[in-house]
């Protein structure tokens, strides 16, 4: 999955469901990004593994319910 795909797939959730979704900081190979209470690394890689991917989506669904990638 290509990293944009994944930062706009958040950004759109995160939109719909009216929780802020926001940059936090640039790490050493990572990026820190804020969605509600929930802080994720997203890789900073154009291109990331399936895996990685959707560990970042699952961290994510305690602030935007469960399986919400899905729908």
């Amino acid at each position: 999955m290509r990293r944009r795909d994944l930062l706009q797939m958040i950004a759109s959730g995160a939109r719909e469901r009216g929780v802020e979704w926001r940059f936090v900081r640039h790490g050493g190979n990572h990026d820190l990004w804020s969605c509600g209470g929930s802080v994720v690394q997203v890789p900073r890689h154009r291109k990331l593994n399936e895996d990685t991917a959707r560990g970042i989506l699952v961290d994510l669904e305690q602030e935007l319910g469960e399986h919400w990638w899905r729908r």
